[in-house]
C-alpha cells in the first residue's frame, strides 16, 4: 500500500525550512520587492514551505514568481529566447526548442519512485530507497541554479473547481519548460490558495535543466517521491522528464485513483472528444493508447475536441461517468501529421496565429518546420534535432539520419482549434459514454470491437499490446502495454487492475449510462491478411468511421455479430457509414479482411497476457478467467472452421448458438 509523508520529506531535509515563519524570513531575503508581494499571497503555510525548501536546496541568483498575466508570459518568452532554449522562428508566435540529441524521449532507465520500506512499486517501474534518494537529490540538486533564475507557476491540473482536478506547482530554472506550462496547464496563480485549501494537497514540482551538456546524461535523474506528492529532475531537456506537471504528476493522480478513491476515480492515458451523432445528440469517448498510437489523431477525429492525451474520470451522483483533460494544450508527436488525416491541426501549423513552440523538428534555410509524414514537398537541407541536416545524410552505422527525430513535437493551446469545446473548461466534465483501448497492432486485431460486459471491457485495456514508439529512449520490438497507463502506474499492477475492475462495475453506474468498452486497431496490414504489402489496409479518416459505429452501438441503433473477443460491426453498417461519414466506398472483400478472426494470432495473444500477468502479485483472477473463456471460445471457432474464421462463419456459429 502507499503510505502517505512517511519518511523524510527530501527537499524539506535538504532545505532546511520547516516553518511558516522560517520560510517568510527566507523569502524576505531572497526576493525582490515585487516578487515577495506575490509570494505572501499565498496563505497555506505548506505552500510557503515547499517553496522556500526549493529555494534553500537549488540556491538561484534570483526568483521570479509568475502570476500568468500576459506581462509575466512575456517575461518568459523573452528569457527563453535570450537563454537560447528557445529560438524565434518567422511566423509570428512560432519558436524552436531542440533537446539533447542524445535525450530524445523519458529516461525510463533514470527515472526512479522513491520508496519507504516494504513499500509496493510498479514491477514495470525502477525504485530507490528513500535515504539513497536523499544524498543523491542532495549531491546533484543542491546549489544547482547558482547563476540561473527560479521560475514558480502555480497551475490546476483541470478546471478550477473540478471534483478530480489537482493543484500543482512548477519549480523550474528552464524558461522553455515555465513557457511549456504556459500553453498546456491552466495558470491559477489567483486561485490557487483556495484550491488547496479546498482539496488539501498539492503538488510540486522541482526541475534544473544543469549544463545541457551530453555528458551529464549518465547523471540525468528523474526521482517521484509519491510519499509527499514531490517530484525532483535534474540534468534533463526532453519535456518528458522535466515538465513534470504532466506525466509525473499523472503518477501521482493514479496513486489517487488507486489508494485513496478506489472504485470511484481513474486517471487514465486517454483522448477526451464528442462524436456527433444522429438527431444533433453529441456521445462523449475517451480512448488510450500508448504515444505515438494515434491518441492525438483519433482526438482530433471527433467533433468536439477536450483533450488528445490525459483524462481524469469520476462517477457522479447521477451514475454517469464524468470525464475532464487535466491540460488544455497540446503537446503533440508531428510525425504523420498531414493535410490528408489532421487538416485542423495543419491549420495551425502552417498559417499564422497560434502560438507553437516546435522541438526536434528540421528548420529549412526559410525558417520553416518539416517533419517526416506531412505529405508536403520536403525540405532538402536544414538543421534538425542532431544539427546540420541535408537530403540523403547517414549517421556513423550507416543508417539514414530522418528529416525529424520521431518523437518530434509541436506545443500548441487546444482553444486554437476549430474543433475545440467550451466543455473543456467545465468542472463537471463530460458524460462519457465510449471508452476505447489501442496500440500498434500489425497483425490480430480487427479495427474496432466492442466488449461484452465491463469486465470484459477492462480486459482489453489491460490485453494492450503494442510496437515500441519513439517516446521511450532505448525502447524496441513489441511489448505489452496495460490500459497504455503501464509506464505511469507507481503501485503493482494487481491494484491498478482491481481499481479498473471496481470502477466500470461500480453500481454507482446509471444502467443507462453504463459505457461500450472497446478495442480500436488502425495498423493493420495487407500483409497479415493475406496480401503482399505491408501498407496499412486502411487510411487515417477511417477512424471516423469506427468511432461513428461505436457511437451508434452505444444507442443500440446498429445490429452486431458476437464473437469470443466482443461485438463486431456487420458490413451494411459499415458501408453506409463510409458513405455518410468520409464519402469513401468500403468494399465487402476489404470488410472480409478487416473483421475475419485470425484465431491462432489472437490466441497466442491471449496466451502471452496469462503467462505475463501469472508472474504478477494479486491480480484479479477475473482477468483469468475472461481470458480462458475467450480462449475457449476461440478455440471451438477453429475446431469448426478453421484457422481463419470470417465474418459470415462468426454469423453461422451465432445463429447455431
Amino acid at each position: 500500500m502507499l503510505q502517505r509523508k512517511k519518511g523524510i520529506d527530501i527537499v524539506v531535509e535538504i532545505g532546511g525550512i520547516k516553518t511558516h515563519e522560517a520560510a517568510l524570513d527566507l523569502f524576505e531575503k531572497k526576493l525582490d520587492k515585487e516578487q515577495l508581494s506575490r509570494i505572501t499571497k499565498m496563505k497555506q503555510p505548506e505552500i510557503a514551505i515547499k517553496i522556500a525548501n526549493a529555494i534553500a536546496m537549488c540556491a538561484p541568483d534570483s526568483v521570479f514568481i509568475n502570476t500568468g498575466s500576459e506581462e509575466d508570459k512575456q517575461y518568459i518568452r523573452k528569457l527563453s529566447l535570450k537563454k537560447k532554449e528557445e529560438a524565434v522562428l518567422p511566423m509570428e508566435g512560432h519558436t524552436i526548442h531542440y533537446d539533447l540529441k542524445e535525450e530524445q524521449g523519458r529516461i525510463i532507465d533514470r527515472t526512479y519512485y522513491i520508496a519507504n520500506p516494504d513499500e509496493e512499486i510498479s514491477s514495470l517501474a525502477n525504485k530507490i530507497d528513500r535515504a539513497e534518494a536523499l544524498e543523491d537529490v542532495r549531491d546533484k540538486m543542491s546549489g544547482v541554479m547558482n547563476g540561473k533564475t527560479m521560475i514558480v507557476g502555480f497551475y490546476m491540473r483541470g478546471p478550477v473547481g473540478s471534483f478530480v482536478s489537482n493543484p500543482a506547482l512548477e519549480i523550474s530554472s528552464s524558461t522553455y519548460v515555465l513557457h511549456s506550462a504556459e500553453i498546456l496547464y491552466r495558470n491559477a496563480f489567483h486561485a490557487f490558495d483556495k484550491e488547496v485549501e479546498r482539496l488539501g494537497y498539492f503538488f510540486t514540482n522541482i526541475h534544473s535543466e544543469g549544463l545541457n551538456r551530453p555528458e551529464d546524461l549518465p547523471a540525468a535523474r528523474v526521482y517521484m517521491d509519491r510519499s509527499y506528492q514531490t517530484t525532483y529532475s535534474v540534468n534533463c531537456t526532453y519535456a518528458g522528464n522535466t515538465l513534470l506537471l504532466k506525466k509525473g504528476n499523472h503518477r501521482f493522480c493514479v496513486d489517487k485513483a488507486v489508494y485513496d478513491n478506489r472504485g470511484n476515480e481513474l486517471s487514465e492515458h486517454m483522448f477526451i472528444t464528442g462524436i456527433d451523432g444522429p438527431g444533433g445528440r453529441i456521445t462523449w469517448c475517451t480512448g488510450a493508447a500508448p504515444s505515438g498510437c494515434g491518441k492525438t489523431t483519433t482526438a482530433m477525429a471527433g467533433n468536439h475536441f477536450v483533450g488528445d492525451d490525459l483524462a481524469q474520470m469520476w462517477i457522479d451522483e447521477n451514475g454517469s461517468i464524468r470525464s475532464i483533460n487535466p491540460e488544455c494544450g497540446i503537446f503533440g508527436i508531428v510525425e504523420d501529421v498531414n493535410w490528408e488525416g489532421d487538416p485542423y491541426l495543419m491549420e495551425l501549423l502552417r498559417k499564422p496565429g497560434t502560438e507553437v513552440i516546435w522541438s526536434n523538428v528540421l528548420i529549412d534555410e526559410d525558417g520553416v518546420p518539416h517533419w517526416t509524414g506531412s505529405g508536403e514537398t520536403p525540405a532538402r537541407k536544414g538543421i534538425n534535432f542532431q544539427g546540420p541536416w541535408e537530403e540523403g545524410m547517414t549517421d556513423e552505422h550507416g543508417n539514414k539520419v530522418p528529416i525529424s527525430h520521431p518523437n518530434a513535437r509541436c506545443t500548441l493551446t487546444s482553444s486554437a482549434l476549430p474543433n475545440y469545446s467550451s466543455k473543456a473548461e467545465d468542472p463537471n466534465g463530460v458524460d462519457t459514454r465510449v471508452i476505447t483501448y489501442s496500440g500498434r497492432d500489425g497483425d490480430t486485431m480487427p479495427p474496432v470491437w466492442a466488449a461484452k460486459s465491463a469486465d470484459h471491457g477492462v480486459v482489453i485495456g489491460a490485453g494492450i499490446v503494442s510496437a515500441a514508439t519513439a517516446t521511450e529512449v532505448g525502447a524496441s520490438g513489441v511489448k505489452r502495454a496495460p490500459w497504455a497507463n503501464a509506464p505511469f502506474i507507481p503501485g503493482s499492477l494487481g491494484d491498478y487492475m482491481d481499481a479498473q475492475f471496481k470502477f466500470f462495475g461500480n453500481e454507482k453506474i446509471a444502467e443507462d449510462k453504463k459505457p461500450v468498452m472497446a478495442g480500436l486497431n488502425y495498423f493493420l496490414t495487407d500483409e497479415a491478411r493475406g496480401g503482399t504489402s505491408k501498407k496499412l489496409l486502411g487510411e487515417k479518416r477511417d477512424v471516423k468511421v469506427w468511432l461513428a459505429w461505436l457511437e451508434r452501438h452505444t444507442h443500440r441503433e446498429v445490429e452486431v455479430i458476437e464473437t469470443p473477443i466482443g461485438f463486431l460491426p456487420k458490413y451494411n453498417d459499415i458501408k453506409d457509414l463510409f458513405k455518410s461519414i468520409i464519402d469513401k466506398e468500403y468494399s465487402e472483400e476489404l470488410y472480409i479482411k478487416h473483421f475475419s478472426l485470425y484465431i491462432d494470432n489472437i490466441v497466442a495473444r491471449i496466451d502471452l497476457q496469462i503467462e505475463a500477468y501469472g508472474k504478477e502479485a494479486n491480480v484479479p483472477h477475473r482477468l483469468f478467467e475472461v481470458f480462458k473463456e475467450q480462449r475457449a471460445g476461440l478455440t471451438a471457432l477453429k475446431e469448426k472452421f478453421g484457422p481463419i474464421v470470417t465474418p459470415s462463419d462468426l454469423e453461422k456459429a451465432e445463429s447455431d448458438s
